[in-house]
């Protein structure tokens, strides 16, 4: 989709009712419900992170999305693809703030091009006890990327088309923290696997775009 075009949906994307947990589910693995039974409690004590789904254009002016591929580390993320976000710190004035300034650091868009649209819903992740909040955002120039070298392998450029075909939809077997070789629904772009948190998250930006490009 051609980003002109993109930027004029803006008014349907702040204004749709968000399709949260029924858009989550979809790509939630299996394990995922029985770790989560007391998810409210948990939520109480937990850490608040956020995180941003970019969209900006390409050369060609073409509406793309960034994810990045987290450094290989000792933690229960290595490794994996995610958005640009990270946790809240004092300086922080808000979640928004937050994923405005992760996102300059991890991939280099400046804070002053990134503007936010609106939030969606959030979202616990139990392995780290983080309580993730994602924005959908865009840059409307072509961002020159920067990656954060200390924790960010590297920068993964998602055209939206690719992003809402459905061929993306995949189910693979993984190895997580709980246990080896469990299948899981998964996107795939570019030869990326991505699942787990990142893919339910990614899963209600899709249906929300999907509603207002398709309605």
């Amino acid at each position: 989709m051609n980003f002109d075009d993109f930027i004029k949906l803006r008014p349907k994307i702040e204004n749709i009712p968000l399709p949260a947990e029924a858009s989550q589910v979809k790509m939630s693995p299996s394990f995922r419900e029985n770790l989560t039974a007391d998810r409210k409690t948990k939520i109480k004590t937990a850490r608040k992170a956020a995180v941003m789904a970019l969209f900006y254009p390409n050369k060609a002016h073409e509406t793309m999305l960034v994810l990045i591929l987290r450094n290989t580390y000792k933690g229960v993320h290595s490794a994996q693809i995610g958005f640009p976000g990270g946790k809240l710190e004092p300086e922080d004035s808000s979640l928004k703030t937050a994923a405005i300034r992760e996102t300059f650091e991890e991939v280099g868009v400046p804070e002053k091009h990134i503007e936010v649209w609106r939030e969606i819903t959030d979202i616990y992740i139990e392995p780290s006890h983080f309580i993730v909040q994602p924005f959908i955002g865009i840059a409307e120039k072509t961002p020159k990327f920067i990656k954060q070298d200390a924790e960010v392998d590297a920068i993964i450029e998602v055209p939206l088309t690719e992003f809402l075909n459905e061929k993306c939809v995949v189910t693979k077997t993984v190895t997580t923290s709980y246990t080896s070789k469990i299948e899981v629904p998964a996107f795939v772009f570019q030869g990326y696997v991505v699942w787990g948190a990142t893919a339910m998250m990614l899963s209600e930006v899709k249906d929300i775009l999907k509603e207002v490009c398709y309605p």
